[in-house]
């Protein structure tokens, strides 16, 4: 398997545009015939129509995007059956051949963020076995507990070729109570930001990019130019674009001329751009992909 920045990159350029699809379902957004032809009083209903609507999105624009992203936590709401559905949705986007990233923000120590790295990536080793659980291309992390917290996550994704997204600047609007600190005359995200570069430099990829990538927000486009400066090997995961105020000239300064550095995501904006009685849906979402794919192409 190819170095996942290389796989990530070449991914992109088949695709030509940096859309990252982000599938979190939620019932009350979804449209009435998929409504109409479930259980709303049975977590097993509610976790089927997740299936059957993240695979329609799938099949109606998947083979448009580069990338997949499925929140874990709406599907983890619905239970087992819940992550049926999640493992249904990541095993079709494989088949697509799209580069997936599980966003689940894992984050732990030890044993238990091995256990967490193992599943999302190749797999838990059993009596010399290797049993595939996810199988997802990237994972996204949360670096509050430091490099060791850090370490089982950067040593399973690359024994397999995966990645890691690490939260550095975030698009909510709380996210400077913590990451705008002044520490050492910087704030605290550009401590991280320079901690993931430097994680980020031990293992690069062919196309100039490393395996761990990070997180920052299309609603910070002075920090994001500013992080693209100081991180030039990273891969950017932007959250923000759309529904949440980024736009596309603010993500714009986290991509390189050549149309890589940086995968745009978007949720609501391309899962949901329709009134949940329209049945004009899928057209709704034809166009709001084609609108962000016209969006993002190089000036």
């Amino acid at each position: 398997m190819l170095h996942f920045a290389d796989r990530l990159a070449e991914s992109v350029h088949q695709c030509g545009n940096p859309v990252c699809l982000g599938i979190d379902p939620r019932w009350e957004s979804l449209p009435r015939s998929i409504r109409e032809s479930h259980d709303a009083s049975s977590l097993e209903s509610i976790a089927h129509a997740f299936a059957v609507f993240g695979l329609r999105v799938l099949e109606l624009v998947g083979d448009r995007v580069p990338v997949i992203k499925p929140q874990a936590a709406f599907f983890e709401a619905c239970g087992p059956d819940g992550l049926r559905a999640l493992q249904a949705i990541l095993e079709r986007c494989r088949q697509m051949k799209r580069v997936t990233i599980l966003d689940a923000k894992r984050g732990d120590i030890a044993g238990t963020a091995t256990a967490y790295a193992d599943a999302a990536f190749a797999g838990i080793p059993v009596e010399g076995h290797i049993l595939p659980v996810w199988d997802a291309d990237a994972l996204t992390v949360n670096p509050y507990l430091g490099r060791d917290a850090l370490e089982p996550f950067l040593q399973s994704a690359r024994q397999s070729q995966r990645g890691v997204f690490v939260l550095v600047r975030t698009s909510n609007p709380g996210a400077g109570l913590f990451q705008d600190l002044r520490c050492d005359g910087r704030p605290l995200y550009e401590h991280v930001g320079q901690a993931v570069a430097n994680w980020n430099h031990e293992s690069i990829g062919e196309c100039g990019y490393g395996d761990v990538g990070a997180v920052v927000g299309a609603t910070h486009p002075r920090e994001l130019m500013e992080l693209r400066a100081q991180m030039p090997e990273v891969w950017f995961l932007i959250p923000g674009y759309g529904a949440q105020g980024g736009s596309a000239d603010d993500v714009r300064h986290g991509l390189r001329g050549d149309g890589l550095g940086a995968i745009v995501n978007s949720s609501r904006g391309l899962t949901f751009p329709f009134a949940p009685d329209d049945p004009n849906w899928e057209s709704a979402i034809r166009d709001a992909t084609t609108r962000m794919i016209e969006a993002l192409r190089p000036r």
